[in-house]
């Protein structure tokens, strides 16, 4: 069934669901789209006191070319909740229900906080509090999870069924491959030094060790609302157990949303991350581990972005994702320079982003012309 927060019959269910979880008659005095997303605000009445003012609905889409139409990622978000819920940890929104049969999971409301990349967008002089609250978050979300990965699972398992090496493949650059295979063709071989750097990339962020532990498997500042100091990790709908410099990469790393991003090593955000992971994870103080995983994290974001190579080239001059791809890439190879590490996948990665530039003359032109946190049009 599809679940319809707009309809009368979907407004009923939410209602008796809610009053079930907390205890009394609930009734939903507002509800408010959260366009574009499968998302609502809900005012809530109640009976009970435990009744919060209002909660935010989350609900499968009926679109299939859009994110959210697979009942596992539900199911995945409530998992990760209720096991942070259950561990202590405050850095992401508390669960008030799930329900698979529905499609929906009801969330803490966390207003007033406010998404971390409008901050950013428009220079508010609260942006850099935020950023930092980012990246302490990040760390004490991966700080406060290692170790736990049984107690994760067991609790996602209840829920239905899941893989944890399928979970922990994301983002190792699973389609390397077919990129190299790409370039290849237009004439730039990757040499046999960065095949085997490449190896290492993908075997450490396969293996991550010591750096195991609960991502919500799309790390970012699109998914961070804050208020001050304050702020919480949101949509753990790929959520599961990874290296956890894969994640801390997009300190360094623009996704698809940005031209760029900031400098984490001189805006102090990737030491504020270090320092809280390092409470757990001790290697995370060696500068030469915490290196090869953080240009892992950067190097394996951006061979999973280049695979877009194809679908970018097919577009008109002046599409930006072109200038964002370069961008990218460029980020990325920063990053693991700054490390010290993998510098021979850096440099045909350097050498993919001349290629690019001599392809598509539209999209040649100085990224530092762009201030830190530019969007993406």
């Amino acid at each position: 069934m599809t679940f319809d927060v707009d309809s009368l019959a979907g407004r009923i269910e939410l209602e008796t669901l809610l009053s079930g979880a907390l205890g009394g008659t609930v009734t939903l005095a507002r509800v408010a789209r959260l366009t574009p997303w499968a998302v609502a605000r809900c005012q809530l009445h109640g009976q009970s006191g435990s009744t919060p003012p209002s909660v935010i609905v989350k609900w499968l889409r009926t679109d299939p070319t859009g994110f959210r139409t697979d009942p596992a990622q539900l199911v995945t978000e409530e998992a990760a909740l209720t096991f942070l819920s259950d561990i202590g940890v405050d850095v992401a929104p508390r669960l008030v229900v799930g329900d698979a049969r529905l499609g929906i999971v009801v969330l803490e409301d966390l207003t007033p906080r406010q998404p971390l990349n409008d901050l950013l967008a428009r220079r508010d002089p609260l942006a850099p509090t935020g950023l930092m609250a980012f990246a302490h978050a990040l760390g004490k979300l991966h700080a406060a999870t290692v170790g736990l990965s049984d107690t994760y699972y067991s609790t996602r398992e209840a829920l239905g069924p899941v893989d944890p090496v399928e979970a922990r493949g994301r983002f190792l650059g699973n389609q390397s491959y077919e990129t190299v295979a790409t370039f290849e063709g237009l004439g730039l071989p990757m040499p046999a030094a960065a095949v085997g750097e490449m190896a290492t990339l993908q075997a450490t962020l396969a293996e991550p060790g010591p750096f195991l532990a609960l991502s919500n498997g799309d790390a970012g500042l699109n998914n961070f609302l804050v208020t001050g100091s304050d702020g919480r990790i949101i949509d753990f709908e790929f959520a599961g157990y990874r290296h956890a410099l894969a994640d801390a990469q997009c300190l360094h790393v623009p996704n698809s949303l940005w031209l760029t991003v900031g400098d984490p090593v001189r805006d102090g955000t990737e030491a504020e991350y270090r320092r809280t992971l390092s409470a757990a994870v001790a290697e995370a103080e060696d500068d030469r581990v915490f290196g090869l995983g953080m240009a892992a994290g950067c190097l394996g974001m951006a061979v999973e972005r280049l695979s877009r190579f194809s679908k970018v080239d097919a577009r008109a001059p002046g599409d930006e994702s072109r200038v964002q791809l370069i961008s990218t890439l460029e980020a990325a190879c920063r990053g693991a320079e700054h490390h010290r590490s993998l510098p021979r996948l850096s440099g045909w990665l350097q050498r993919v982003v001349e290629l690019l530039r001599e392809r598509w003359p539209d999209a040649d032109v100085d990224i530092g012309q762009f201030e830190p946190f530019t969007p993406r049009r």
